[in-house]
């Protein structure tokens, strides 16, 4: 089963599983807008380091396309750091949230919400080469059927000698489910799974644990890290800097211990990076 990209089962299931999520997630600590209200930001330490090392002068004048926004706690840091943000996410939901927070706090002017399937980016969005900085991070491109697809729309947006910057869960560690399936085994394929995606069938939600979801069906694709950064290569852009991290911004397993500022990490050994996060660099001269 080749999935169809511009819809079907997939589309609907994960859009409603995250148009759900909506409302749970905003009723939950996890998602604390407070420092949003107070002119801050959310953004976890490792996504927050690695934006002061692409831009330590600050965000001002620095256009952002921020892909699978949810419902844009990020996009509004990166506002109010001095960006102008364009967010799109596939949940009616949360880019209403979006809309309506981004009102709210006053950021209107400088974020604005559009609701679109991420393989439909070109088509709601048809500005060629014109992001200084096309920004995705945590829980993404598991929910994509075609990772190299959506390399070449992050290429396609981004102007000439400009960055991506992705930051996610690593695929080694997403193999396990909780603390490991049937003997502690992996749970999951690490595999080119793109014709064959595992269906979940899960009613919780990691920012609720009481949470018990109507919409519990997701699809979910594993994209090994070779994969990512051959996607990225072929669709032009130059790798700068990949960097493997033992930390999370969630607690990724049942053992998974709290290490401060909102981070998970294991307990003692580093048995396996938790996540990872990348720069690619769109090249200086036009394409």
């Amino acid at each position: 089963m080749t999935a169809d990209l511009r819809g079907g089962e997939w589309l609907d299931d994960n859009r409603a599983s995250w148009d759900e999520r909506v409302g749970v997630h905003l009723a939950s600590d996890f998602y604390d807008q407070a420092p949003l209200r107070e002119g801050g930001g959310v953004l976890d330490p490792i996504t927050r380091a690695g934006i002061e090392r692409l831009h330590p002068d600050g965000l001002e004048g620095v256009r952002v396309l921020h892909l699978q926004c949810h419902f844009g706690s990020d996009s509004l840091s990166l506002a109010n750091l001095g960006a102008t943000v364009v967010g799109i996410d596939f949940a009616p939901a949360a880019v209403a949230e979006a809309r309506r927070m981004a009102d709210e706090i006053g950021l209107s002017h400088r974020a604005r919400f559009i609701e679109a399937n991420v393989y439909d980016a070109r088509h709601m969005l048809p500005e060629p080469e014109s992001f200084d900085l096309v920004f995705v991070t945590w829980g993404t491109i598991i929910w994509l059927p075609d990772v190299a697809e959506w390399a070449r729309i992050v290429a396609w947006f981004l102007k000439p000698g400009g960055r991506l910057y992705f930051a996610d869960g690593h695929p080694s560690a997403l193999v396990f489910e909780g603390d490991g399936g049937p003997g502690r085994l992996p749970a999951f394929t690490y595999a080119y799974s793109n014709d064959r995606p595992d269906v979940v069938d899960d009613p919780g939600d990691y920012a609720d644990p009481e949470a018990q979801l109507v919409n519990a069906t997701t699809w979910e694709w594993t994209h090994p890290t070779d994969e990512v950064l051959r996607a990225l290569r072929d669709a032009g852009l130059d790798l700068e800097t990949y960097t493997e991290h033992y930390s999370v911004p969630w607690q990724i397993f049942p053992a998974a211990v709290p290490l401060g500022e909102g981070m998970f990490g294991w307990p003692d050994t580093r048995w396996l990076p938790l996540s990872f996060e990348l720069v690619a660099r769109a090249p200086s001269s036009s394409r």
